[in-house]
């Protein structure tokens, strides 16, 4: 809630911007309840300052926005494992009347994707807000450059790597011989879970992948693979009771209790014969709200 007044015009000054602000933190951080913390601490800077020095309201209102969630960032990977609320968009599924594999089912994202975000969980802080700043909101790269600490041309390139990536994933569609290699690996992923194949786990993740796992109390988010090897029981039940999907051009994979109740809906990316970032919706209150395709 805002403790902002709608009479004075300072608090209405930074009211015009708020929504545009909390797009710009829940891009950067994959949460509401911490889009929502980040803009409440850019309104409680903004209200302590002359406003009348401050020429660009917009842009000052970014950079604080930006800087307050780059530390939200770096503080999260200092913690290999911590609980965020929120962290995954709802989902909207529907069945695919065609494509390139007949046995899956498209499992589509919100319009933030959860492919999307799968990937942008995987980029390091820095190259995470230069292409949300820049390529989602053109933010230009000397003011990117100003919350880095960095110069310009810096930001460019972080922001060009990061691109790269979230284009490679966008490519990784489950047709042809990419797909198929893609899906080979998640499924020696889940074979290996079922079996408890602590190595064959490991020969699949790569070292810095990053789990996030939406439950009801939250989303636990878990780096490494040596961690997510040693809690990969919730994918082996998936992958007990589970049927192959794309979400958004990622393999993944939906699965069902044993009444037939949805159990989890899961997308993992895939780069260069590893898992780099896998994420999980477990919440039954999400997936009850999800048309997902049934376990027959």
């Amino acid at each position: 809630m805002s403790d902002t007044s709608p009479t004075d015009p300072v608090a209405e000054a930074f009211e015009a911007q708020r929504d545009r602000l909390r797009a710009v933190a829940r891009r950067m951080l994959g949460s509401h309840a911490d889009a929502e913390d980040v803009v409440q601490e850019a309104w409680l800077r903004f209200s302590r300052q002359d406003t009348a020095a401050i020429h660009n309201l917009g842009g000052w209102l970014t950079t604080v926005v930006g800087r307050i969630s780059l530390d939200v960032l770096r503080a999260r990977q200092a913690r290999p494992e911590a609980s965020y609320d929120d962290g995954l968009p709802e989902l909207m599924a529907a069945t695919a009347a065609d494509g390139p594999a007949p046995e899956d089912d498209a499992v589509l994202a919100d319009s933030v994707g959860l492919a999307l975000l799968v990937v942008l969980e995987s980029l390091g802080p820095s190259e995470r807000l230069a292409f949300v700043l820049h390529d989602l909101f053109a933010v230009p790269f000397d003011e990117i450059g100003r919350i880095l600490g960095r110069s310009g041309d810096a930001s460019k390139m972080l922001a060009s790597r990061a691109r790269r990536k979230v284009r490679a994933s966008e490519r990784s569609t489950l047709v042809g011989r990419e797909g198929r290699e893609r899906r080979e690996v998640v499924e020696a992923f889940l074979t290996a879970a079922r079996q408890g194949d602590f190595e064959g786990l490991l020969r699949v993740l790569d070292p810095g992948v990053r789990l996030a796992v939406d439950t009801p109390d939250g989303v636990i988010v878990t780096l490494g693979a040596t961690r997510v090897a040693t809690g990969a029981k919730l994918a082996a039940g998936a992958a007990a009771r589970g049927r192959a999907v794309r979400v958004g051009g990622l393999p993944g994979l939906v699965s069902w209790h044993e009444d037939g109740s949805p159990l989890s809906v899961m997308a993992f990316t895939v780069t260069d014969g590893r898992i780099i970032a896998i994420a999980i919706v477990t919440d039954p209150a999400r997936l009850a709200a999800m048309d997902l395709p049934g376990p027959g």
